[in-house]
């Protein structure tokens, strides 16, 4: 796939991945989504690639859903709920089962579905002008892109009803102390931190894809069941030449030199 709407890096074993799009501050239209869709497959299907970040070009992370006529798809904003099962909730779904580590690096606005992808990192970072925004009820629709199911485990059900039935600004620094993100930075510093956060995921040992799944699969699971998907996933890690090289390290008293398998 040729990519109009993205920009993709790669340094070392960390893929960068930025939205690009910057007449509409990088708004989450039909095409750009299949353009991330396509492109996250791609990176966490290939071996050298043991990081991903994420962010945007310009003066926003991302803006939200493009209002444009015909920008969620043929039926405009009013099929908003057709292009939602046909191609955003497929893109997030990827974004939560991926077993590559992802970083967010949000600079200015994350609105609407561009908050939901934010907050779908492992890890987010924030520029201090960033700012979080529920926008869909300024336009009369729903929070999507799994904004529902993100913010009320993140936040808490009484922050989550407030921005989304608000609709107010959430800046970073307001952002941090709630705990919906990790870091908040100058803004100068945003990609240099994203970039610092990426490599040690990317230096870490392949279990850290099992953790990241683990961890988003815990939010829907019972003990029992968490339970048993931990010992899979330790059975798994176990097999892995990571293991040995983790093992011979601490033996040895000297730093892990993981490989990522």
């Amino acid at each position: 796939m040729t990519y109009e709407k993205l920009k993709l890096e790669t340094q070392g074993a960390i893929r960068i991945v930025t939205l690009s799009d910057p007449a509409t501050m990088n708004a989450a239209s039909v095409e750009m989504a299949e353009e991330l869709t396509d492109a996250l497959g791609k990176a966490t299907a290939d071996p050298e690639v043991r990081a991903i970040v994420l962010t945007g070009d310009g003066r926003g992370f991302c803006s939200g859903a493009n209002l444009q006529p015909g920008g969620r798809g043929g039926g405009g904003i009013r099929d908003a709920g057709s292009s939602l099962e046909r191609v955003y909730n497929p893109l997030v779904t990827l974004v939560r089962e991926m077993e590559t580590p992802l970083v967010t690096a949000v600079n200015g606005a994350a609105a609407g579905v561009g908050c939901s992808l934010a907050l779908l990192g492992d890890l987010i970072v924030a520029g201090e002008s960033a700012y979080f925004l529920q926008a869909f009820r300024r336009i009369g629709l729903v929070p999507d892109g799994g904004s529902t199911y993100l913010l009320p485990r993140m936040i808490g059900r009484a922050r989550a009803m407030e921005m989304a039935m608000l609709g107010e600004r959430v800046p970073a620094r307001q952002a941090l102390e709630w705990g919906l993100i990790n870091r908040c930075v100058d803004d100068a510093a945003l990609m240099p931190t994203a970039l610092a956060l990426a490599g040690e995921l990317a230096s870490g040992p392949a279990s850290l894809g099992l953790t990241r799944q683990l961890i988003w699969g815990s939010l829907d699971a019972g003990w029992s069941d968490q339970l048993h998907r931990e010992a899979v996933s330790q059975t798994k890690a176990g097999r892995t030449e990571d293991f040995g090289e983790g093992v011979a390290a601490f033996l040895q008293k000297r730093k892990a030199e993981f490989k990522g398998r």
